[in-house]
């Protein structure tokens, strides 16, 4: 129904990664060089590894809000095959958009959630991330 080149044409998974994208922006601006052995990924949502019948076990560096978890940060190591990985920020993007009342709402929380995981990837304050 939509001509292709309109913004009402994309999915929601394209119009949230444009929000990614966008939100990364302003950081990467500032921070580039420090950031040049990062990668960046969306998954609709966390993948769970374990779970108790009282609660669910997140790994460390995951980000998350009343139990959520919103992104994880991923070290630099070896996979399985012994090859080595970079590290990777994570972004869950249903738990994102379901904590959103509507889509500048969706990309202030984006870009918090980028500026703590990036604050945690560099071992800096969230503030001097974001110019603050």
């Amino acid at each position: 129904m939509y001509p292709v080149t309109t913004p009402a044409f994309r999915t929601r998974a394209e119009r949230f990664d444009a929000k990614v994208l966008e939100a990364l922006e302003p950081i990467e601006a500032r921070w580039g060089p420090e950031l040049a052995d990062l990668d960046l990924a969306v998954d609709d949502v966390p993948s769970v590894d374990r779970t108790s019948p009282d609660e669910v076990v997140w790994g460390t560096g995951v980000l998350a809000d009343v139990g959520v978890p919103l992104a994880h940060l991923v070290p630099a190591g070896v996979d399985s095959a012994g090859i080595p990985t970079r590290a990777r920020i994570v972004l869950y993007r249903r738990p994102l958009e379901a904590r959103a009342r509507n889509g500048e709402d969706l990309a202030d929380l984006v870009h918090e959630v980028l500026v703590e995981q990036v604050a945690e990837y560099l071992n800096i304050e969230p503030d001097a991330v974001d110019g603050g």
